[in-house]
């Protein structure tokens, strides 16, 4: 297949390096150059006879930055597959834009950081017509282990936004008790050892403890994009109370003053250690 990417940070760059290896025809776009046999410096280049455009940028003007060259040249036969983590009125914003054309749109946002993406173990959450998710299938199983049919355009968008805000909030949570059990005398390894056999240990918490343990705060997923999605949650329900997300808010506010938005969204742990860093031992 004809397939074309716009976005090549981490999961963009993983993706198309995937179908590039399965043997399809792949041209990638970003807004800064990369040095990838695929790349394609002009957005409407890259956009004309592919037969799915992935998009995986930040966030709705990121999305919109990408649609507008391409959209005089998209046409029927086409499919937009939009995985960018976005609210949902801006995804049927989309929707109606790219239908216009002819071409059909599909919000496929994902859950899976890098690791789950290298392994093709990325979850899609799918919303739109069932016809134009049977024509993405195909590819989408190839880069993923499952595909969630949620339903019409907006209901995939709104439920990724859900889970990142129970991420985060478990993420924090996960920290707040290790930052405690620290205090206590606990070292990193009984701790772990402990949640593995508790109801709280998660998949997240499998993730991250390597990272914690080290003080490792290299990116699965960044402050910054976790950061951005909270605030489009808080956006898309401006009147409903959401305690903890707005307390959240204020922890990545404090985190992105200290200069740690390229980090792990993890690293929100150095602001619960009163030296900022690490301690795995008990103290002496």
């Amino acid at each position: 297949m004809n397939v074309s990417l716009f976005g090549l940070g981490i999961i963009g760059t993983i993706w198309a390096d995937h179908l590039a290896a399965d043997g399809h025809h792949v041209r990638g776009w970003n807004r800064s150059p990369k040095g990838l046999p695929y790349f394609t410096p002009d957005a409407r280049d890259a956009a004309e006879g592919a037969e799915f455009l992935i998009l995986v940028v930040a966030d709705p003007p990121a999305v919109q930055s990408v649609l507008d060259p391409i959209l005089p040249v998209l046409m029927a036969g086409q499919t937009v597959i939009q995985s960018s983590t976005i609210d949902a009125e801006s995804s049927r914003s989309f929707a109606r834009q790219v239908r216009a054309t002819g071409a059909a749109y599909l919000e496929a946002p994902f859950t899976g950081s890098k690791p789950a993406a290298e392994a093709r173990k990325t979850v899609f959450y799918t919303g739109g017509e069932a016809a134009d998710l049977e024509r993405a299938r195909p590819l989408l199983s190839s880069l993923g282990r499952a595909i969630v049919p949620i339903g019409p355009v907006g209901a995939a968008a709104s439920i990724k936004l859900a889970l990142n805000l129970n991420l985060a909030l478990a993420a924090e949570a996960l920290c707040e008790g290790l930052a405690f059990a620290r205090a206590s005398g606990i070292d990193d390894e009984t701790f772990f050892s402990a949640l593995r056999l508790n109801a709280a240990w998660s998949g997240l918490a499998e993730l991250k403890e390597p990272k914690l343990k080290a003080g490792d705060y290299a990116p699965q997923f960044s402050l910054q994009h976790m950061g951005k999605d909270l605030r489009l949650a808080r956006a898309a329900a401006p009147d409903r109370p959401l305690p903890q997300l707005d307390a959240l808010l204020d922890l990545y506010r404090r985190g992105f003053e200290q200069g740690w938005a390229a980090d792990d969204f993890v690293c929100l742990s150095r602001l619960l250690n009163e030296d900022g860093e690490r301690r795995t031992g008990a103290p002496a």
